[in-house]
């Protein structure tokens, strides 16, 4: 995997990550609505800028892939930890699957282009 690659996995986890915290955001600040929605819209404008980062290095299907998987991830363990959620033995085990298969997803695509070329 090249630079190139590389580079678009860290926007596309980046994106994942800033479109958690925009739900974090909405959770954290209920008594200024101005604050919980200015920080919704920034976290969801970066979220995009990272994800159009990430299409110009991968696929759209590595990149989407990528960045829902961090979304999911992260706004699992945030709930756990900044809020107290329990996550079942079914969460993580879904987790897992949604890890390995970000993992498989983003192999085969590589294989069917150097394929095609």
């Amino acid at each position: 995997m090249g630079s190139g690659k590389s580079r678009g996995y860290v926007w596309a986890v980046s994106a994942g990550i800033n479109a958690a915290l925009a739900a974090i955001a909405a959770k954290f600040f209920v008594s200024s609505q101005i604050a919980k929605y200015g920080l919704v819209v920034f976290f969801n404008v970066i979220m995009w800028l990272c994800h159009v980062e990430s299409l110009k290095a991968l696929s759209s299907l590595q990149a989407t892939v990528t960045n829902f998987a961090a979304n999911f991830l992260s706004s699992g363990l945030a709930g756990f930890f900044l809020f107290g959620e329990v996550l079942s033995a079914k969460w993580l085990a879904g987790a897992t699957l949604i890890v390995v298969g970000v993992f498989v997803l983003s192999k085969s695509s590589l294989v069917r282009k150097q394929s095609s070329d």
